[in-house]
């Protein structure tokens, strides 16, 4: 274990680094800059702002400095905001989307996995046909028309749920809702696929003949075997979800890091797009080593040697 962790700490270093210098020099090379805007700035207030911002030194040495500064945990000040650093923008938003992203994820797996169970064990009958439709529909429809369609429905016909904003906990409904049931679609169609291949295997037929009940074979042989693919796609979902959807963030309003995100790209805030993009970077390293130990755990012939 103490092996895999400093072998994957290497290659998340070596990674970070790739995917900082890359995003570093790419930005720049856009055309356009930070301070562009419909009515020009007098050239002596852009030459002002270029120089407060570091802007106006060498790339190679705006690098090593940004470089330098990631060391010590500073990501830099904001452009579009002024008077406020990366590190405070995420900070403050970086909560909102974990929440939103852990619902969407709790809710993904909680109707997911017992779908896709449930259509393997009944092969071929109206309720693995129901379940299908469930998940062809859950891809077919993406999040940016169902977020509106649940606000029609839900929030303006019925009236049930608050359509926008993140201030009470009925507002997190349909939010949740939007992301979870497209991510329980993905997840009820590889546990489907897995458990089909599973169910039919020798060690299935062993653990019946012992007697075993049914409940047992499928709960404890059957579903732990199949959940490593559901685990491959967990570890890019989660990072994804986690960090913020901006599609769902723009339609419900939600103050999360994917609308800043959107927002800074729009801007050319360089520093909150690269520290958006870093954090990004880092948890879906972190989330892709979590699941490869859960492979181990899942199932005990994988090593992580």
């Amino acid at each position: 274990m103490l092996n895999f962790i400093i072998r994957r700490a290497f290659t998340a270093l070596v990674t970070m680094l790739v995917l900082t210098t890359l995003l570093f020099f790419l930005l720049r090379a856009i055309p356009g800059g930070p301070f562009d805007s419909e009515k020009a700035l007098p050239p002596a207030v852009q030459a002002n702002l270029l120089k407060k911002y570091g802007l106006d030194k060498p790339l190679p040495e705006q690098f090593l400095r940004y470089v330098g500064n990631i060391l010590i945990g500073d990501l830099g000040p904001s452009y579009s905001s002024p008077g406020r650093s990366v590190n405070e923008i995420i900070a403050s938003r970086l909560p909102i989307s974990a929440e939103l992203g852990l619902w969407s994820i709790l809710l993904a797996l909680c109707l997911g996995v017992p779908l896709g169970v449930l259509s393997a064990y009944y092969h071929n009958t109206s309720i693995d046909y129901a379940a299908s439709f469930f998940a062809l529909l859950g891809r077919s429809i993406p999040n940016m028309a169902l977020g509106p369609l649940l606000i029609v429905v839900f929030g303006l016909t019925l009236q049930w749920l608050p359509v926008a904003r993140w201030a009470s906990w009925d507002a997190r409904i349909l939010p949740t809702l939007t992301l979870g049931l497209s991510s329980s679609a993905v997840i009820a169609r590889l546990t489907r696929a897995s458990m089909l291949q599973i169910i039919r295997e020798d060690f299935i037929r062993l653990a019946r003949a012992k007697g075993l009940s049914e409940g047992r074979v499928i709960m404890k042989h059957a579903l732990r075997n199949a959940l490593i693919p559901v685990l491959s796609v967990l570890g890019p979902m989660f990072a994804v979800l986690l960090t913020g959807t901006l599609v769902v963030e723009k339609i419900f309003a939600i103050p999360g890091l994917g609308s800043e995100f959107l927002i800074s790209i729009t801007n050319r805030d360089y520093p909150l797009v690269m520290g958006t993009t870093l954090l990004f970077g880092f948890v879906l390293i972190i989330a892709n080593t979590l699941v490869d130990i859960g492979y181990a755990v899942v199932d005990p012939r994988i090593r992580l040697s």
